[in-house]
């Protein structure tokens, strides 16, 4: 009688990941998982060995150790303008990861339907229906994906709960407007629903756009759990170093479904994280928006001249791209044509939409050197060479 539970014997393993498997069997470029293969800040990097050196190789308290959460509330405040207590509405997380299911099993109940934003990040909606929630989706308009406050209104019903906002999002590189949070700010706040928000790409917005945080916006702090971290930005993504910002309303449930789960962030590696904090001038996060910025353009240029056409992305470092072009009767046979023709990985379009919205649609991740992302863009010309035979 023994075998797998109920939610086991229906999961998959992430596409992400098995894409990045099968690129290694072919010794390909993967531009698959968002790893984030730059340079990690020298101040970053010798924090954590000085950290280590010096003992802090055990557990830390459950919220995390008190010089980085005082150093993410001054990010907050200099850079979200939002003002936060160290004390009591910030916890160091295992990455955002790591928050938004700490914050999920703190804040809701089974049954509870919690509105997804379409294309979705594939983990949000492994996450909530791993903990017997429903996603319920609602698509953007491409090209920009912009939101139809309408469709967003007539989704909701007395089951509920909450709303994810991902801004800028993977895959589609959407950044949520003013405007468009004011939106989901006011249906949250007239059907009474949590904002859970994942910022981890807020400091990759391009063309002159500014991140804006849903918690800094007029009288919705209280019921926005604000998620964040610093895998993309320092280039430590196996580092598991996020945080949480909430009401001191909720941060006890949370911190105990963390401590339940984690038990805390690795501890040499928050040292690492607060004096990037502190010590990186403003002067890092501009080169970053200039040099990533560069990289986009590099993708998008190889993606049209190998007959992909690019939804041009106005944040993080994902492009999707119409794959109409590649052989294949779905996104995944599309995937794995392109990887044995050309040599680089991709996610299938179906690991971040329903119902075959996503069969045509490929992303591509651009946070690789500039050798390896050049590597990959002639490897994409074959083709364009490959359709002329």
């Amino acid at each position: 009688m023994l075998g797998l539970s109920d939610m086991a014997s229906r999961i998959v393993q992430s596409t992400i990941r098995t894409m990045s498997v099968e690129c290694e069997k072919v010794g390909g470029v993967n531009l698959a998982q968002g790893v984030c293969d730059t340079e990690v800040p020298a101040v970053v990097r010798k924090a954590a060995e000085a950290a280590m050196e010096a003992g802090h190789n055990q557990y830390t308290r459950a919220d995390g150790i008190a010089s980085l959460r005082q150093a993410i509330a001054g990010k907050l405040l200099r850079q979200n303008g939002i003002a936060a207590d160290p004390e009591s509405e910030i916890l160091v997380t295992s990455g955002v990861t790591g928050g938004f299911d700490s914050s999920c099993r703190a804040l809701l109940n089974p049954g509870d339907e919690v509105i997804l934003f379409e294309p979705y990040y594939g983990y949000h909606y492994a996450t909530l229906a791993s903990q017997y929630c429903k996603p319920v989706l609602v698509p953007l308009d491409p090209p920009d994906y912009s939101l139809a406050a309408d469709r967003l209104a007539a989704a909701i019903n007395p089951k509920t709960r909450g709303i994810v906002v991902n801004t800028p999002a993977n895959p589609s590189g959407k950044v949520f407007s003013r405007g468009e949070l004011a939106k989901i700010a006011e249906i949250a706040t007239r059907h009474d629903l949590f904002i859970f928000t994942d910022e981890i790409y807020q400091h990759f917005v391009y063309d002159g756009q500014r991140h804006l945080s849903p918690a800094s916006l007029p009288g919705i702090a209280e019921r926005t759990i604000t998620i964040s971290g610093f895998s993309k930005v320092f280039s430590i993504t196996g580092w598991r170093i996020g945080y949480v910002y909430a009401s001191a309303k909720w941060t006890p449930a949370i911190n105990y479904f963390h401590d339940l789960t984690y038990v805390c962030a690795p501890s040499a590696l928050q040292h690492g994280a607060a004096a990037g904090l502190e010590l990186l001038p403003d002067s890092f996060y501009s080169d970053l928006i200039d040099e990533y910025q560069h990289k986009r353009e590099m993708i998008c240029d190889a993606l049209r001249e190998a007959g992909l056409e690019p939804s041009v992305p106005a944040g993080a470092y994902y492009v999707l791209a119409d794959a109409s072009a590649v052989p294949g009767a779905d996104s995944i046979e599309k995937a794995m044509n392109l990887l044995h023709l050309t040599g680089v990985a991709c996610v299938p379009g179906e690991a971040f939409f329903q119902g075959g919205r996503g069969e045509h649609l490929l992303r591509f991740c651009f946070a690789k050197t500039t050798s390896d992302l050049a590597n990959a863009c002639e490897r994409l010309a074959r083709l364009r060479q490959e359709a002329r035979r």
